[in-house]
């Protein structure tokens, strides 16, 4: 197996764990928050069914500036409801899946470079920062399941059985 697809095994693996959780997603949630400095439940949301667009950018792209210089032209589209949330996980999925699809061993052997105001804080192979955004990804989905919890809705099971899901994914 080479490593675009064992990335890709991963993401099949976690996009299902993350439906999961998004299906979970109450209404009327998005501007709630369990902390004055936790980010809006909406916005965790958001970025959860989002971040395999990050993969293909990892793929595709040398760089991604967080901060440019200029400021940022990225407008978001905030999703309120599940099923908004879920069209954007599955349309960030293939974007991901064409990407990784689409490239080989020697290209996920090569950097890839994260940057503030052009400085680069970050760099790695871009395999290596692939499976940082997996983590990256399990870690805001455990983080949503706690505001899911805070909020009464009931918790998918994600790696196991949960409280309310025995079932394992």
């Amino acid at each position: 197996m080479n490593m675009a697809e064992y990335l890709l095994s991963e993401l099949d693996r976690e996009a299902n764990r993350t439906r999961a959780v998004l299906m979970a997603v109450p209404p009327d949630n998005y501007e709630w928050k369990p902390h004055e400095k936790s980010m809006k439940f909406g916005w965790l949301a958001d970025m959860v069914a989002i971040i395999p667009t990050w993969i293909a950018m990892q793929v595709n792209r040398d760089d991604l500036d967080i901060a440019p210089k200029e400021g940022s032209n990225v407008v978001r589209d905030p999703k309120t409801t599940s099923a908004a949330l879920i069209e954007a996980l599955d349309k960030a999925v293939v974007e991901a899946r064409s990407a990784l699809g689409g490239t080989n061993d020697d290209h996920l052997q090569t950097n890839w470079q994260l940057k503030v105001k052009d400085k680069v804080v970050q760099e790695a192979p871009r395999y290596q920062m692939i499976q940082d955004t997996f983590n990256h990804w399990a870690h805001h989905r455990g983080q949503m399941t706690v505001y899911l919890r805070l909020m009464g809705a009931k918790v998918p099971g994600t790696y196991g059985p949960s409280a309310d899901d025995q079932s394992f994914r």
